[in-house]
Formats: structure tokens, sequence, C-alpha cells
């Protein structure tokens, strides 16, 4: 499993995750796991953090996350924090729930988003009939949890390649950042997507929408985070967009707006 180090001390392991590898084994498939990968690479990570337990089929299963302080989605790239001691576990922890972390996300969208920046401020709860899935506003089920995403709009393009709608347009996307201010599962697609906005690819939950410009995996990208480490140290990390998304960009064209 090749995973590239973008940042190491004696507290933390920072790493670019690829699309595709899940954090952690969810204790009914076999598959492999940046979980895997730790253990491999830094046994001494073993005893490090909290697990996890879950129910299934009437059975309780523990899931062993060692030095997982927080997680991205399978299909998402990007950087991921791995604390290297229980000291160090525990003061990220703890600096996540505070919200003395900052993550910036890069996504592609489907349509053009209508204002260059914004707050997103919707709780999210579960939907109603798919318990994959997680709904912003009215229409979640269940208990609501506060929920708050910023994002800015970086560019607006069209694909001349595609074919023209009925009101003789090229397809429209959006590159857009958005900075989770809250933790929540699948946030930042939940939130696009309650813009009516949602991610390209992503197959949970851009609806009708088709697979487009070579993208077979949800285009979210985590390119940035900034923390003070457990030693007082801080670190900022950057990531460039990975090459199938990056590739997926570059076939589309500025938009030009009439105004």
């Amino acid at each position: 499993m090749n995973i590239e180090i973008l940042f190491e001390n004696k507290h933390v392991l920072v790493i670019n995750k690829p699309s595709g590898l899940v954090v952690h084994s969810d204790g009914k498939t076999k598959e492999r796991t940046v979980v895997d990968w730790i253990l491999e690479n830094y046994p001494d990570i073993r005893g490090v953090g909290e697990n996890m337990f879950i129910h299934h089929k009437g059975t309780e299963i523990e899931l062993h996350r060692p030095g997982i302080v927080h997680r991205i989605d399978r299909d998402t790239s990007g950087i991921l924090v791995i604390a290297k001691t229980q000291e160090s576990f525990e003061d990220l922890k703890q600096k996540f729930k505070n919200r003395e972390v900052e993550k910036t996300y890069h996504a592609l969208v489907y349509g053009h988003i209508k204002h260059d920046s914004g707050i997103i401020n919707q709780p999210i709860g579960r939907h109603s009939k798919d318990f994959r899935m997680k709904v912003a506003g009215n229409h979640a089920r269940g208990t609501l949890r506060e929920a708050e995403t910023t994002y800015r709009v970086i560019e607006r393009y069209v694909d001349e390649h595609s074919k023209k709608d009925v009101q003789g347009q090229f397809q429209k996307y959006t590159l857009v950042e958005c900075s989770p201010k809250t933790g929540r599962t699948h946030q930042i697609r939940v939130h696009l997507k309650w813009l009516n906005y949602p991610i390209v690819a992503d197959s949970l939950y851009r609806g009708k929408r088709k697979e487009v410009l070579g993208l077979h995996r949800t285009a979210l990208h985590a390119q940035r985070i900034s923390f003070v480490d457990v030693n007082n140290e801080h670190i900022d990390i950057f990531v460039n967009i990975p090459d199938d998304i990056h590739t997926a960009i570059t076939s589309l064209s500025l938009f030009e707006s009439s105004i």
C-alpha cells in the first residue's frame, strides 16, 4: 500500500489518503484500510487512541482505530492526521471538539453556484429511507446535529464538449473551497446537496445526475489542515488536488460572465 507521508514529528503523522481507501474497518468486510497501513509501518501506534464498538447481527464488534483522530470518506482524497502518542491523541481530540483545527476542502460540483461565498448553517440528521445517507434542513429525521460550513467559489466552468441543454447552454461546473466548522458525517457532501449543487460523481448525493468528466468517485479533496500540536508546534499542511480531479478540471473552459 503506497501512501504519501506529508509531515511527521514525534507526536503526529500526516498522510495523503488516496481515494478508494477506507480509514478503518466497519467490522463487516475484509478490505485493506489506513489502519492496516499504520500497524504495518508504525506498530508503536497500536495502543494509541480509542476503539469503537458497533452492533451487527446481534453481535458487538470492536473496531480498532489506532491513532485515528478524525476521518475522511472512502472516496475523498487528501489530508488525514494520525496521532502517534496517547498524549497527542487526547490533545488533538479536544482541539477538534473545540474547533481549533482548520480544515479546507476543494470540491467540483454540478452547476454554477450563485453566490461567490457564503455560510451553510443547517443541522444534519438521518435520511428517512436510506440509512447510508444524511440530510440537512427540514427533511432530516432523528436527532439533528448542528453543522456549519463556509464556502468560497474558486472558479466557474463550462464543458464545451458536452451536449447543450434546451436553453442552448453547455454543462456547468463550479470549483468551490469548503471549510467545515463542525465535523458531521458527510457534512460537506450533504451541505452542497442542500444548496442544490451536489459534488460531481457523488454516488449517494448526486441524484439523477450522471458520472461525468471521467470521474468515478466523489470529486472532493481534503487539501489543507492547520493546527497546533501537543508540543505547541504550528503545523500547516497543504497537498495538491489529485490527478483525476485535476484532469477533469483542465478539460473544462472558464466561464465568461455576460454581466
